[in-house]
């Protein structure tokens, strides 16, 4: 049955159209996924599709009493609002308790909140939980999300994956975690210059689509077609389920990638790092780190070497920005020792925006760092590193204070890049980016030898530049992973999960561990 049909719709703002005559529908259990440049439109199309935007031009119907859940990237809730009220309103206790599966979001979500706690104060992440406890009791026919991923950690994402998969609704996502797109989605929309692109499968399959559309036609310029390449090189070299989505043949698409070398030349890089480095980066001995009151690490000894590629992940407050902070010094430890290499040239992306000078202008802002660098190989100048992460042309010139929140984050890596440390840490460097310009700065990390420490609530992304995985378990030591992100998600699993049948409390619903909560060793 047809959920909600679009007929010739358009819309703009200022010259430029956003959407341009377009016509798709939405049918009883479709699962898409829509991807584009950040202002191209995707979060527009969404907002005509729930009718909450009038289009310019076109017609959008919905099937009679559609129940639609919509969520929106900005978590509004009423003055005074407590955790209850906006996600159980006015349900009896013993009506909610007795549902299964509101206390399955209940426990997936929210689990360390007090359900009568104000909202007033929390953080976006405790935010985002709840409005997407208040999207998700309901019943519906229709989901659309427009950026669930905001502000959530890799183990609350794994759950809204597992959730969504289970549950039988239409879904409409938008989101830059192409990870998340491949585990709940079939199906993908494309949009791009005022026009829906769709194509069959997940992320995955939406890539290797895309390589041979641009096979057969021809069309698609060098720069962007190499990029292409790469990802399908890594997505064919990883786990098999990456590629066991599309429905079509890819033997053409293969043959693209054929004779692709590896992402990364790890010899050489390291080879190169450790020529820069040395032997020793920095070595951790016996670390006790105490912030107002809570001691986060307790007698850690960790060690990084040259070359070192490492992803960190841990819950929300479990110490992972403050580990990059004691690694350039801004913490210092109650005891133990911090040993950092003498040749460590080292870069720090916080995720403080504020840094940037607002008054200077983006080509300015980098080329007083450096006006040319060489990476992967090759000697690029400032303005042609701004170009590869979207600042094309006259936007070069834009001051920063007029940038989105994107740009400057992008801005913030570039100017970061140009300085040449040797040591980089990177704290969710993916924040405000969209898909493309996620593969532009992979690319560029590909080519960029030294010591990494990147943490990132994108496993996608994580996967895609580090060579293994370490974790912060909540027993103030840094954990080794050898299974990655998936070692991670089940050894959090096995320490913290609720007995069967288990019901949260009025007060306090248990099942999703407390962000502090010890996992086993």
């Amino acid at each position: 049955m047809n959920l909600i049909n679009l007929e010739n719709v358009a819309k703009a703002y200022g010259p430029q159209p956003l959407l341009d005559a377009v016509s798709l529908g939405l049918d009883e259990g479709d699962r898409v996924g829509v991807v584009g440049r950040n202002g191209g439109g995707k979060s527009t199309l969404v907002s005509v599709l729930a009718r909450e935007t009038e289009p310019d031009a076109g017609r959008v119907t919905h099937a009679r009493g559609l129940r639609l859940g919509y969520l929106t990237q900005r978590d509004v809730f009423p003055e005074g609002a407590t955790v209850r009220s906006v996600v159980l309103g006015d349900r009896a206790e013993h009506e909610w308790a007795g549902d299964v599966r509101v206390r399955d979001i209940l426990a997936g979500l929210l689990a360390d909140l007090d359900l009568d706690a104000p909202l007033a104060g929390m953080s976006g992440g405790e935010r985002r939980r709840v409005a997407l406890a208040r999207l998700l009791v309901p019943e519906s026919d229709l989901l659309m999300l427009d950026e669930p991923t905001n502000h959530l950690d890799i183990e609350a994402i794994d759950w809204l994956a597992r959730h969504l998969k289970g549950r039988k609704v239409a879904l409409l996502v938008v989101t830059h975690d192409r990870w998340f797109l491949d585990e709940v989605t079939d199906r993908t929309w494309e949009v791009v210059d005022g026009r829906v692109e769709r194509y069959e499968g997940g992320y995955s399959a939406y890539v290797l689509a895309k390589a041979e559309r641009s096979r057969i036609a021809a069309a698609t310029e060098a720069k962007r077609q190499n990029l292409l390449r790469k990802e399908l090189a890594w997505l064919r070299r990883g786990p098999q389920a990456r590629t066991s989505k599309p429905k079509f043949r890819v033997d053409a698409a293969q043959a693209l990638i054929a004779d692709e070398p590896p992402l990364r030349d790890s010899v050489e890089l390291t080879r190169f790092a450790t020529a820069r480095l040395g032997k020793t980066v920095y070595d951790i001995e016996d670390v006790t780190v105490d912030l107002g009151g809570k001691e986060l690490f307790t007698r850690m000894t960790w060690q990084l070497g040259p070359g070192d590629r490492v992803g960190l992940v841990g819950v929300n407050g479990s110490g992972k920005s403050t580990l990059l902070r004691l690694l350039d010094g801004a913490v210092q430890p109650v005891s133990g020792t911090v040993v950092q290499g003498k040749t460590v040239q080292l870069a720090h992306l916080s995720q403080n925006l504020e840094e940037l000078d607002p008054t200077r202008r983006v080509l300015e802002s980098v080329e007083e760092i450096r006006r040319r660098i060489t990476v992967g190989k090759r000697d690029w100048t400032a303005s042609q590193l701004l170009e590869r992460l979207g600042f094309a042309g006259d936007r070069q010139w834009t001051p920063v204070g007029d940038l989105s929140g994107g740009e400057r984050r992008r801005l913030q890596l570039l100017r970061l890049l140009m300085g040449e440390p040797n040591v980089l840490l990177l704290d969710e460097p993916t924040n405000d980016l969209d898909i493309e310009t996620l593969t532009e700065v992979e690319d560029l990390l590909d080519g960029w030898p030294g010591t990494l420490v990147v943490v990132s609530h994108d496993r996608y992304f994580l996967e895609r530049i580090t060579d293994h995985v370490v974790a912060l378990l909540g027993d103030g030591r840094v954990s080794m992973l050898p299974g990655g992100v998936d070692e991670y998600l089940e050894r959090r699993a096995a320490g913290t999960a609720p007995k069967p049948g288990a019901a949260p409390t009025a007060a306090k619903p248990a099942g999703r561990p407390a962000e502090t909560a010890a996992a086993p060793k």
